[in-house]
């Protein structure tokens, strides 16, 4: 049955995060607070709990959600060839509204749809969200709505648009918290050998630069690069759609299929 629950209440929160850990566990899915949007999550490494958070969201696999992690040395477990300059930002804004998108450590037995062999992670800067993270391990974490639906401010919210597909709604408030500016994470590509930010948001790119200079702005290409690209249709002929994403560096093309850098307008991810 769909509960839920106050977590602005020390025993209600005790007893959701309870029931919480006990739904991932029985791959059922939760809604949770994060610092950015409420978020629908399910057990990272169990493909039927993410084959119902993306069946709950209305969303195929080639949209596969990121994964949020308890604690920065998590990163290591569940990524590989992690470059000192992406452990250089994620020391610098976790917990905090920076996704990174990695290589998945290819002997993890999980499925989170057509990712390319990579995964995005994130450890967000929520009370309730690193509580539940804790008890539970690595969740898979898309934001708390329908898809092309307004994302989800309050579980109450959430629990209008996605309704028993739900086992628990944690509510802890407003998320954003009030004063604050909805804004989704800022995605950077840490896959190839020069970092690129792939979705503009709550990190700005003159504050990642503080802590990697050479990081490249959306849609920014390196300099030799530059000089060896073709010329770019003018206005008018066949090209890009406007808004479309970069190709990320490395082996993964980042179109919708890394953490979804291509998301839905309206649907960021938390």
């Amino acid at each position: 049955m769909t509960t839920t629950y106050d977590c602005t209440i020390d025993d209600e929160r005790a007893r959701g995060l309870e029931h919480a850990q006990r739904a991932i566990s029985e791959k059922k899915c939760v809604v949770l607070p994060t610092d950015t949007v409420y978020g629908i999550g399910a057990d990272a490494f169990s493909p039927q709990a993410v084959t119902m958070l993306l069946v709950s969201k209305g969303r195929s696999r080639t949209m596969p959600p990121p994964v949020l992690i308890p604690r920065i040395n998590a990163l290591d477990g569940l990524a590989t060839e992690v470059s000192a300059e992406a452990r250089k930002l994620a020391e610098a804004f976790w917990p905090g509204g920076l996704t990174l998108i990695l290589h998945a450590q290819p002997s993890l037995d999980w499925d989170l749809g057509e990712t390319k062999g990579t995964v995005a992670l994130r450890m967000p800067a929520d009370e309730v969200a690193l509580e539940l993270l804790t008890l539970t391990g690595p969740l898979a974490v898309s934001s708390a709505n329908r898809t092309g639906q307004a994302p989800a401010q309050t579980a109450a919210a959430a629990r209008e648009q996605l309704a028993d597909s739900v086992e628990v709604y944690l509510e802890g408030g407003p998320r954003p918290l009030e004063g604050e500016a909805g804004v989704p994470s800022t995605i950077v590509d840490a896959t190839g050998p020069i970092l690129r930010v792939v979705r503009n948001g709550a990190v700005s790119l003159d504050r990642l630069r503080e802590h990697v200079p050479g990081v490249l702005g959306l849609g920014e290409i390196p300099m030799a690069e530059e000089e060896t690209a073709p010329a770019q249709p003018a206005a008018g002929e066949e090209g890009n759609d406007a808004g479309s994403v970069p190709a990320a560096s490395g082996s993964s093309a980042v179109t919708g299929t890394a953490a979804e850098p291509a998301t839905p307008a309206g649907d960021p991810q938390p």
